[in-house]
């Protein structure tokens, strides 16, 4: 299904730019009140840079070097040279021999067990170390671990992911990139620094969400009919996330101190609200999900159209409603399954203990995960009827359709419907 099938759809130039200006009509007023907003909430640089001190910062004579592992082996242990276990034999740790970048000779370094346990370190792996060799008061070993490089590999997955989707979807996955880009720098340049003054959360949160939606929607998909009407349905469902965040963050009692990256900005941010923070972070976190079933709801339901061009407002209606339920069966658990994913650290650790499911569900860490899936959940939920209604009113001002179908919609199952092509967005 091409993009070659747009004209017989769209037949009546007149009536085309009609349902385009009513859907401008519609946007206009909210794009108009998040450019406002940006302005208003514009962050004003009260916040100095550098409050925290740099985690990898080291004291007078300590220097933080870069190396290379060239052997790791099963050897003394040099924190305990001399001690012996109960048995009466040394104590061994693994000890990695490492080659600086700056030069010189290479050196043992013991590695905390807790590292080795997870990843031991390799022949060739490039680590962070503290050189403290140099210390008068060094006493114990004179270089210690801190962390893995992880520049290249990271890198090259960057590479590869921009590669795989500019492949695939050709111009339309580079505008996708660069308005994915464009999004990232807008929330680092305009939302952290906004949270970071005591601005609303919701009102930055939710002026976030929209401009990055008109940008990016538009940028990657084009200025049509299709995209304004999946724009629509996006900001009535990050709108729906919106109230029902607010309601279940109180209901529930939500603080947002329930990690240790939370208890600092308390600290070093105390005009920062935590429970804010989070209603920011759940209208963030929905945006990109409601855009991917929005667009793809409002392609289906145009595709749909070229089909059966005669076809009545409602069997329109009824045939994308039904691709939307399967859309909307298989995104929830995928939600749920990408949340989960995300928290397995902390669903294993409660697992451990001796208390009842519900117990654990309800506790500040699990509740805040819980309610991340109900509430992006219902937005995404409501989005779809509401996207469809809007592109099928779309669809017919445009000037297809009349009283006589002359063929029937199909009824896709939900894995055949869900192979609409969203790319056909012009």
């Amino acid at each position: 299904m091409g993009g070659h099938h747009h004209g017989d759809v769209l037949v009546d130039p007149v009536r085309r730019r009609r349902a385009n200006l009513i859907l401008w009509i519609l946007l206009a007023p909210i794009g108009i009140l998040a450019f406002v907003a940006t302005l208003m909430l514009w962050p004003q640089g009260n916040v100095a840079a550098g409050i925290l001190d740099n985690p990898y910062g080291t004291a007078e004579g300590v220097e933080l070097s870069i190396g290379t592992v060239t052997r790791t082996v099963n050897e003394p242990c040099l924190s305990s040279a001399g001690l012996e276990d109960v048995g009466g034999t040394e104590l061994l740790c693994d000890i990695s021999y490492i080659s600086p970048d700056a030069g010189g000779a290479s050196f043992p370094m013991e590695v905390p067990p807790e590292t080795t346990q997870s990843r031991p370190l390799e022949q060739g792996d490039r680590i962070k170390y503290l050189d403290l060799s140099q210390t008068a008061s060094n006493t114990g070993a004179p270089y210690v671990f801190v962390d893995f490089v992880r520049s290249t590999p990271l890198a090259l997955l960057g590479i590869l992911y921009a590669v795989v989707v500019c492949l695939v979807a050709r111009w339309r996955g580079l505008r996708a990139l660069a308005g994915l880009i464009g999004g990232l720098t807008f929330i680092v340049t305009f939302m952290v620094p906004a949270l970071l003054e005591g601005k609303s959360p919701m009102l930055v949160g939710l002026t976030t969400s929209t401009v990055v939606m008109f940008a990016a929607l538009y940028f990657a998909h084009g200025f049509s009919a299709r995209t304004s009407t999946a724009l629509l349905g996006t900001l009535f469902g990050l709108g729906v996330t919106a109230a029902i965040a607010v309601w279940a963050t109180d209901a529930a009692a939500l603080t947002g101190a329930t990690d240790e990256s939370a208890m600092t900005l308390s600290t070093v941010v105390p005009n920062l609200s935590l429970s804010g923070l989070l209603l920011c972070g759940l209208l963030i976190a929905g945006m990109g999900v409601l855009n991917d079933v929005t667009i793809t709801q409002s392609s289906a339901v145009w595709e749909l159209a070229e089909i059966a061009p005669h076809s009545t407002a409602r069997e329109l209606f009824a045939s994308g409603m039904r691709i939307g339920r399967d859309h909307i069966a298989s995104t929830v658990y995928t939600i749920a399954f990408a949340y989960a994913g995300a928290a397995l650290p902390i669903l294993v650790l409660v697992s451990l203990y001796n208390r009842p499911l519900i117990d654990t569900l309800t506790t500040g860490q699990m509740a805040e995960e819980v309610i991340r899936i109900l509430v992006g959940s219902i937005g995404l939920v409501l989005a779809i009827p509401v996207t469809t209604a809007i592109a099928v009113a779309a669809v017919k001002a445009t000037g297809t359709g009349g009283s006589k179908p002359t063929a029937e919609l199909p009824k896709p199952s939900g894995r055949r419907a869900l192979q609409v092509e969203s790319s056909d967005l012009h």
